[in-house]
């Protein structure tokens, strides 16, 4: 055999292998994609073909005639809405209730993260994680009965106020109490899975730095404030930034399940707005032109908010 027939050889015996390998990475591939064809499939009928239904903002929708023959009023919607005089207040009340929930919900986990942090028992600071991770997993259908129940007139909160020699509120029925407690209970719901992703964040840390920083003489809380938050400021900002993206998400479920009449002056947000003008009072048109004005702004501050994140953070999508 020559030299020529041998190089022929090898490089055969090379091909075959890559291109049964690469045969094989297509197939995976082809199969991969084939089981995210059910869930493309329903995303596609459940949320790329109802939005063909934003066109109700510039009509005014009649059900009789359906979308195709209701007649064309253009940006009348629009002009009505903020020609409302809740208009303001309802979005007011959203950026409030929104702001709240993000800046505790940043602090809130942060604090409670660094604490559980310094805890050595392992038994105790896994115990304690579960406990402050469960309400995240429970609906508020269930923690709005709950809360209903403990913070009414007659409530536990009510009669711990009564036994302390003071006057009972009607934290429910109030405007002055329902946006704080709005924003609480929330953040009492979600701070257990915040403090998880601090707390992951945490373990990248070098535990030699410690251990330098205490032969140098460092405290527990210089430690802290010099190598922890240090070691988890790229987190903190990257959560902060996308956050940004739910300025007008205030929680439907949350105040659908708590709020009532008395105190839709601070506790209607837009959802709730959408809500009771498409499906109650049946002005089909005017409540999608709201929710679609809210989806375009949302939409807007989700692109500045993932750029800042790529940015400072140096997260990127794609």
């Amino acid at each position: 055999m020559t030299m020529a027939q041998t190089e022929a050889n090898v490089d055969l015996n090379t091909k075959l292998p890559m291109q049964r390998r690469k045969k094989r990475e297509r197939l995976d591939g082809l199969t991969y994609h084939l089981m995210l064809l059910p869930g493309m499939i329903m995303l596609f009928i459940f949320a790329i073909i109802p939005m063909f239904g934003a066109v109700m903002a510039f009509q005014r929708f009649i059900p009789a005639k359906g979308i195709f023959e209701s007649p064309w009023v253009g940006w009348s919607n629009f002009t009505y809405m903020f020609q409302l005089p809740d208009s303001k207040q309802i979005f007011i009340n959203t950026i409030v209730i929104a702001v709240g929930k993000i800046v505790l919900g940043l602090i809130v986990p942060i604090v409670f993260a660094l604490l559980l942090h310094e805890v050595r028992q392992k038994l105790f600071k896994s115990t304690v994680q579960t406990i402050v991770y469960l309400p995240h997993f429970m609906s508020w259908v269930v923690l709005g009965t709950m809360l209903t129940m403990i913070f009414s007139y007659d409530g536990m909160v009510n009669n711990l106020l009564e036994f302390l020699g003071l006057e009972r509120i009607m934290f429910l029925a109030s405007n002055t109490w329902f946006r704080p407690l709005l924003i609480l209970t929330d953040t009492w719901k979600e701070f257990g899975y915040g403090t998880i992703i601090y707390l992951a964040a945490l373990t990248s840390i070098n535990p030699s730095l410690y251990e330098s920083a205490a032969l140098d003489g460092a405290n527990r809380w210089k430690q802290m404030l010099h190598i922890t938050l240090p070691g988890i400021f790229p987190t903190i900002v990257l959560l902060g930034t996308l956050s940004l993206g739910n300025v007008l998400n205030a929680g439907f479920d949350q105040v659908f399940n708590l709020y009532n009449p008395l105190v839709y002056e601070t506790g209607d947000i837009i959802d709730t707005f959408v809500y009771r003008m498409g499906l109650i009072n049946m002005q089909y048109s005017f409540a999608t032109a709201i929710g679609l004005m809210k989806s375009v702004i949302s939409f807007v501050l989700i692109i500045i908010s993932y750029r800042l994140a790529a940015k400072y953070a140096g997260y990127r999508i794609f």
